[in-house]
């Protein structure tokens, strides 16, 4: 087994084990920012090629949109549809809890409202999600970037989570996951997320695209979570519109090649996995020399693979053992304030002393020195 393998093992099933039931609905962390936040989903099809996992199809895909929008008392948008939360539970092999009952999580952003912002002056963000995760996983961190004036787009890569809905109700399930898993997987599927983002720049960017009045073209990067992460690299080296990326607690697989990446990159991960010298931090170690610009490694102590989403936050409410000692508000909280920082800094450039040396108010935050493999 790879380490990815591995890792992934673990992240399947580290909300598996029901405990006692917390009682009450499911909710995200409310946004930290100034501006109301409203969502929208777009379908894109990209018939220049075929999908990688299902050739017999155009390349599909489904990408939600959070953005600073006005005020309104519209409804607030789901996070899954009921059949969405079925699968995503069953594919985790989690029992004892209502199959809908993701379907219920309280949002915080309202559906189709009307985006605000002046014309071509919001910085874009594009979020990728863990291998076999949906996007609405990282809805909590999009809806935090969005209320501090962000547009964020998180992509589903179809054919690689448990349940992709399209608009004329197809359900698109996990087609990759019956492939087998050796590392041309892996690089298939990270070149696959890259080509998938640089098709969605082109949809959210194009001179005849709604979202291009919005959207400044010269302030987009990326983030992901897992293999998500590790495909923001790849993404990067294949589109030079990100202009900065941020790996969250993914390995990578495919390595910078020897002439670098010179735009700003972020490592955060778990300090048990990514600390220098531990073996899922070997990937890390191979691209750090590469990474010729800005750049940090963080790690956070208390946490599992499943802390930096809503899955960790989610399955916590629901009763559910994650193993993580870090309570999971925390941990968004966390998530949400270095992804922030460093966007602020690279697409703001507004300074950010949190990502130039430890800070006391977090105090679970360490920042790695690779060179003597330490972390404080």
């Amino acid at each position: 087994m790879t380490a990815v393998a591995g890792l992934l093992a673990v992240a399947a099933s580290a909300l598996s084990v029901p405990a006692a039931a917390s009682g009450g609905t499911p909710h995200l962390s409310k946004p930290t920012g100034p501006h109301s936040i409203g969502t929208t989903s777009l379908h894109l099809t990209d018939t220049s090629r075929p999908d990688p996992w299902v050739p017999e199809e155009e390349r599909e895909l489904m990408v939600s949109l959070w953005y600073p929008a006005k005020p309104s008392g519209g409804p607030r948008a789901q996070y899954m549809t009921p059949t969405e939360s079925e699968l995503m539970l069953k594919h985790g092999g989690i029992t004892g809890l209502p199959y809908d009952v993701l379907s219920t999580t309280r949002t915080n952003a309202v559906k189709d409202a009307t985006p605000t912002g002046r014309t071509r002056g919001l910085p874009l963000v594009v979020l990728s999600p863990g291998y076999t995760k949906s996007r609405k996983t990282l809805t909590g961190l999009a809806e935090d970037l969005a209320s501090h004036g962000y547009v964020v787009a998180a992509v589903d890569h179809t054919y690689e989570n448990p349940a992709t809905t399209f608009p004329d109700g197809r359900v698109a399930t996990c087609a990759s996951c019956e492939i087998p898993h050796d590392p041309t997987f892996w690089d298939k599927l990270e070149a696959g997320r890259a080509v998938d983002i640089s098709f969605v720049l082109d949809e959210l960017t194009g001179a005849q695209q709604k979202w291009a009045r919005l959207i400044d073209p010269a302030r987009i990067a990326m983030a992901g979570h897992s293999v998500g992460g590790a495909s923001a690299m790849t993404a990067m080296l294949a589109d030079s519109r990100l202009r900065a990326g941020i790996d969250v607690d993914g390995v990578t697989h495919t390595p910078i090649p020897d002439t670098g990446l010179s735009r700003p990159f972020l490592f955060m991960g778990r300090e048990s996995a990514y600390t220098p010298g531990t073996p899922n931090a070997f990937s890390w170690e191979r691209d750090w020399p590469h990474l010729t610009g800005w750049k940090r490694w963080l790690v956070v102590s208390g946490v599992t693979h499943a802390s930096f989403t809503d899955v960790g936050l989610l399955g916590e409410q629901l009763g559910l053992d994650g193993g993580a000692e870090l309570p999971a508000a925390r941990a968004t909280e966390i998530t949400r304030r270095y992804t922030r920082a460093f966007f602020d800094l690279h697409l703001g450039n507004r300074p950010q002393p949190l990502l130039d040396t430890p800070s006391p108010r977090y105090p679970e935050v360490k920042f790695c020195a690779v060179e003597t493999k330490t972390c404080e």
